[in-house]
C-alpha cells in the first residue's frame, strides 16, 4: 500500500491550490482526479475577479485570459438598465481549461503527485491514518494518508463519507457559449427577476462576437413554474428582446452544473478537511467560488501539513482549519446568504423599483467607490445609510430588516 501524508481529492483550482500548499510545507502529497484531463468538463462561467486570480498565486496571462471587464449592465424585467462602471479592470474572462491546468502544474512543480482517471470510492479508518480505495484506470488501488482534503465539488462524496452533511442549497446552473454581438466587451450583462427565478442570468463577453450566456435558478421558486434551467435558458435566448437581437443562433458549447450555497456546519473531522464547493465556500451573491475556495484551500494545505509535522490528525487538531477560514470569510458568506434570500424574494416590480432607484449619480458613485464582487458587505453597509438616497429609504428599511 502506497503511503502519503496528504491526499487531495479533486484537481480543480481548489484542489490544486490545497495540494500546492501542503507540498510546499513538506507533506508528501497526492492529487486524485476522476476525469481523464484537468479542466474538463468545465462547470463555471469562467469570470474570475482580479482578486480571485491573485489568490491563486498566478498572474494574468494571455495564455488563459480571453477578455477583461470593468463593469456590469443590469437588465430588469422592465424599465431602464443600470450601468455600473468600475472604472478599471474588475474581472477576467478566462479559459478554465488552461487556468486549471496551470494551477495543477504549479502543484506538481511543488512536489505533488497527480493521478488522473482515478475515483475515490471508499475511505476507512477512525482516529488514525486513512485507508483510501481508488478506482484507477479500471483497477482498484489502495493508498494510506494521514490527512484527506476533499475538493471534490458540489456533491462531495468525501463529505458524505465523513458524515459532515450537505450545503444549505444547490442552485442548478446552465451556460451556453454562443454567437452574440456584444455592445461593449468591457461589461458583463446581468438579467434579474422572473427571467432567472431566484438568482440571475448573465451574458459574459469572450470577445465582440461570442459570449457565454447562462443562468442559475432557485429550484424552490422554479418548481412552481414547472420549468427547468435548460427550458428557461432557451426562453431567455429567444424571448428576451435584448438578447434575441444579438444572439446569432446555435451553441458552440453547453455546460451544466450546480452552485452550492451555505457552508457546511463543520468542515473537518478526524483526518479529513473539506474545501471549496464541497464545503459550500461560495459567494451567495454571485455564485463565484474561486476566490473563497482558493483562500480556504491555502489554509487547508497548511493545516494538513502542520498536522503531519505534529503527528496529530485528530478532529480537535484539524479544527484550526475551520476556525481560520471562518474568521476570514465566515461573516461575508453569512451576509451574502441574507442578501441572496432578500433579493430572491423580491417581485419583478420590486426589483424594477430597486434598480430604478439606484440609477442615481450619487448611488452609482458609491457603487463605483465601494463595490467589490468578493466582499459585497462593504458596499451594503455604505448603501444602507438612508442619507444616500431618500428615494431608496423604503427599500433600505426592508433590506435592513432582512439582513441585520
Amino acid at each position: 500500500m502506497k503511503e502519503y501524508d496528504v491526499v487531495v481529492v479533486g484537481a480543480g483550482p481548489v484542489g490544486s491550490v490545497a495540494a500546492k500548499y501542503a507540498a510546499m510545507h513538506g507533506a508528501r502529497t497526492l492529487i486524485v482526479e476522476e476525469h481523464s484531463s484537468i479542466g474538463s468538463p468545465v462547470g463555471c462561467t469562467g469570470l474570475l475577479s482580479t482578486r480571485a486570480v491573485r489568490e491563486c498565486d498566478i498572474k494574468p496571462s494571455e495564455d488563459f485570459v480571453l477578455n477583461s471587464v470593468r463593469g456590469a449592465l443590469v437588465h430588469p424585467m422592465s424599465g431602464e438598465s443600470l450601468a455600473i462602471d468600475g472604472k478599471k479592470t474588475k474581472a477576467y474572462v478566462v479559459s478554465r481549461k488552461i487556468f486549471d491546468r496551470r494551477l495543477a502544474t504549479m502543484a506538481a512543480e511543488n512536489g505533488a503527485e497527480l493521478w488522473l482517471n482515478s475515483r475515490v470510492n471508499g475511505i476507512k479508518g477512525a482516529g488514525g491514518k486513512k485507508q483510501i480505495s481508488i478506482l484507477r484506470k479500471g483497477e482498484t488501488e489502495r493508498v494510506e494518508a494521514k490527512v484527506v482534503i476533499a475538493a471534490d465539488g458540489v456533491r462531495s462524496m468525501v463529505a458524505k463519507m465523513a458524515g459532515l452533511g450537505k450545503v444549505s442549497k444547490i442552485l442548478p446552473g446552465i451556460q451556453a457559449e454562443v454567437p452574440y454581438l456584444s455592445d461593449d466587451t468591457d461589461f458583463v450583462e446581468l438579467f434579474v427577476g422572473s427571467q432567472a427565478p431566484g438568482f440571475f442570468a448573465w451574458a459574459v463577453p469572450v470577445n465582440e462576437s461570442i459570449s457565454r450566456v447562462g443562468m442559475a435558478i432557485d429550484p424552490v421558486t422554479v418548481n412552481k413554474r414547472e420549468m427547468n434551467a435548460h427550458q428557461l435558458l432557451e426562453k431567455l435566448l429567444s424571448g428576451n428582446s435584448h438578447i434575441a437581437s444579438r444572439y446569432g443562433g446555435g451553441k458552440l458549447d453547453l455546460v451544466m452544473g450546480g452552485i452550492p450555497l451555505g457552508p457546511l456546519q463543520r468542515t473537518y473531522s478526524d483526518g479529513i478537511l473539506i474545501a471549496g464547493d464541497a464545503a459550500g465556500q461560495v459567494k451567495p451573491t454571485s455564485g463565484g467560488g474561486i476566490y473563497t475556495g482558493a483562500l480556504c484551500a491555502k489554509i487547508a494545505g497548511e493545516v494538513a501539513a502542520k498536522a503531519v509535522t505534529e503527528e496529530d490528525y485528530s478532529s480537535d487538531f484539524l479544527a484550526e482549519y475551520d476556525r481560520r477560514w471562518r474568521a476570514k470569510i465566515g461573516k461575508e458568506l453569512a451576509m451574502g446568504m441574507k442578501i441572496h434570500q432578500f433579493i430572491g424574494g423580491l417581485k419583478d416590480s420590486e426589483l424594477d423599483e430597486l434598480i430604478a432607484s439606484m440609477n442615481n449619480p450619487a448611488i452609482l458613485d458609491t457603487i463605483t467607490r465601494y463595490g467589490d464582487m468578493d466582499h459585497p458587505s462593504l458596499l451594503i453597509k455604505k448603501m444602507l445609510h438612508p442619507s444616500r438616497s431618500i428615494h431608496m429609504l423604503k427599500v433600505f428599511r426592508a433590506f435592513a430588516k432582512a439582513v441585520l
